[in-house]
């Protein structure tokens, strides 16, 4: 039992160490682009500014503090994003110990490509879903209504609104790293998952009627499309990557 709560507590204790490194590299990439947050939430803001009305084409602070809390949560979420690769690196850390010594050299690959289909899952909302919702949500009875509504969009809300977006379809689009993880440790094959296809698919649905901002049809195939896709990668990532089955022993017949 002491063996066993010394083993515990030392993986807190990585855990912890692991935790603790990941905030210093989000806080240092948060101290960075704190220093070019206007320029980020300009850009951020294109896709919101272009699905309004012209003439109308302007975001409004509705609060004192508000520009100065708008310009730190972009420092804090572009942080985030800038120190994704070393928070990967620090998860796979984290689960190295528990894997074969060949399969601790996919170190590289596994920030490299985390981080390669978190900016693809970044940019596919911001190039494709935003567009698509953002037109369809300020544009909801803008035939009857045009001659007397205007929009006033505050800052915070629509920074929060695409940013939310923004971290979701980074998460959707690691689907398959997280799955391939998964089954480098043995805790899913490429089987398991191939044979749960039908349940994948009604989930992933499910979640992406939760998750997506509009109710039409369009913009939901625009998200579970992807994350079904992200499951078939996934799946295959198990079967090229994942952990071969150990070989069962043989039962001893009675003499």
């Amino acid at each position: 039992m002491a063996d066993v709560r010394m083993t515990f507590w030392g993986h807190l204790e990585e855990l912890r160490a692991r935790l603790i490194r990941s905030l210093w590299a989000i806080g240092i990439g948060a101290a960075i682009t704190c220093w070019f947050a206007p320029e980020i939430f300009h850009y951020l803001m294109r896709p919101v500014l272009a699905a309004l009305p012209a003439g109308a084409q302007k975001l409004h602070p509705t609060a004192v503090m508000e520009k100065f809390t708008v310009y730190l949560k972009v420092g804090l979420y572009g942080g985030i994003f800038l120190a994704s690769p070393a928070v990967l690196f620090q998860i796979w850390k984290f689960v190295a110990p528990a894997l074969y010594q060949k399969e601790k050299r996919f170190v590289v690959p596994f920030v490299v490509t985390g981080t390669v289909f978190f900016v693809a899952g970044a940019l596919f909302c911001y190039f494709i879903v935003l567009p698509a919702a953002l037109q369809y949500l300020i544009g909801v009875g803008s035939g009857d209504d045009a001659a007397w509504v205007e929009p006033l969009l505050s800052m915070e809300d629509q920074l929060t609104f695409v940013l939310a977006l923004e971290l979701a379809f980074g998460l959707i689009f690691e689907m398959p790293l997280f799955i391939t993880a998964l089954a480098m440790l043995g805790v899913v094959d490429a089987h398991q998952l191939a044979a749960k296809r039908r349940y994948a698919i009604l989930g992933n649905t499910i979640a992406a009627a939760i998750l997506t901002p509009t109710g039409d049809p369009l913009n939901l195939a625009i998200m579970a499309v992807p994350m079904c896709l992200m499951y078939e990668v996934g799946i295959w990532g198990a079967r090229v990557f994942g952990k071969p089955k150990a070989a069962p022993q043989p039962i001893d017949q009675p003499g």
